[in-house]
């Protein structure tokens, strides 16, 4: 099941889709640049369906300024509130996770790579 949050951060909102899984890992998905939570082509959309029918479950988002969040963009440099907003919040709103990993490409995986593991990301793909 797809369903789409909103979440605060830094005084503003960031706008997410959390597709529900069975399982108990989640795969946050840090898109690079500007791209919006859907990735070029609907990339990270349809990555995160394919997933979700293995059992996973996925929380993709748009970092201030990007997309539907509100805000300035602060970049990959400093959006280690953004990351960290997403990961606790993915954690409460499916409270079964034991796990979860960082996915990103570009400057999404940069930030994963410098700020995931303080924000609570177990492991990097």
């Amino acid at each position: 099941m797809r369903r789409l949050i909103t979440f605060p951060c830094a005084g503003e909102t960031l706008a997410g889709s959390l597709d529900e899984g069975s399982g108990s890992t989640g795969i946050l998905m840090v898109t690079g640049g500007s791209q919006t939570r859907i990735g070029s082509h609907r990339m990270y959309e349809r990555l995160a369906k394919a997933l979700v029918e293995r059992g996973f479950s996925c929380l993709r988002f748009d970092r201030r300024g990007v997309g539907d969040s509100g805000g300035e963009d602060p970049g990959y440099r400093d959006s280690a509130p953004d990351l960290a907003a997403a990961a606790a919040t993915f954690m409460a709103e499916r409270p079964t996770l034991r796990r979860l990993y960082g996915f990103g490409l570009c400057d999404g995986a940069t930030a994963l790579a410098l700020f995931g593991a303080a924000s609570g990301v177990n492991g990097l793909i």
